[in-house]
């Protein structure tokens, strides 16, 4: 039996299209899902996206007017840099934040992925940073984060990121 070039074409079009198709009703069940999202996620999850937006432009009002009073700020890794914590309490983050302000300067940063289910935001990305201490450039690595909020204001920042490689640059290694 001879192979039949065009019908291999046919299969393989035909596969492609029910590829797109089941994409594109992933893509839109995705999106129809965060148009449904509960009320409580959605208030969580612009509470906490606003939070990032303020943080990241420098707005300290806006910032701390979404900070809860008993607020904990989680930073693991070598504790030799000055902003691993736990943070705990407005005040000791308010205290904290201009240290690390002063020690890591962000080159890059995409949020990838962002959900929010209930009193949790989970954002997933990709960043770039420098760590003054060194000068040198830590390489592009990605970050997650678990943050929750009640009451409009955040009392959980968990972030995760590739700390060996933030302690390399910072030691200049």
């Amino acid at each position: 039996m001879m192979p039949n070039p065009k019908g291999n074409f046919m299969k393989r079009r035909n596969i492609f299209k029910a590829l797109l198709g089941s994409a594109l009703a992933l893509s839109l069940g995705v999106n129809t899902h965060a148009a449904d999202m509960d009320a409580e996620s959605q208030a969580t999850f612009d509470t906490v996206m606003a939070f990032m937006g303020a943080i990241g432009s420098g707005d300290m009002e806006t910032a701390t007017g979404l900070m809860a009073d008993d607020m904990v700020w989680m930073n693991e890794g070598d504790s030799s840099m000055p902003w691993i914590g736990p943070w705990k309490g407005k005040e000791e983050i308010l205290a904290f934040l201009p240290i690390f302000g002063a020690n890591f300067k962000t080159t890059a940063w995409e949020n990838t992925d962002a959900f929010a289910f209930g009193d949790t935001v989970a954002v997933f990305g990709d960043m770039n940073g420098i760590t003054t201490n060194s000068g040198k450039e830590i390489g592009a690595f990605t970050f997650a984060l678990r943050a929750k909020a009640r009451d409009g204001k955040v009392v959980l920042w968990n972030w995760f990121e590739d700390s060996y490689a933030v302690s390399q640059a910072y030691h200049g290694k």
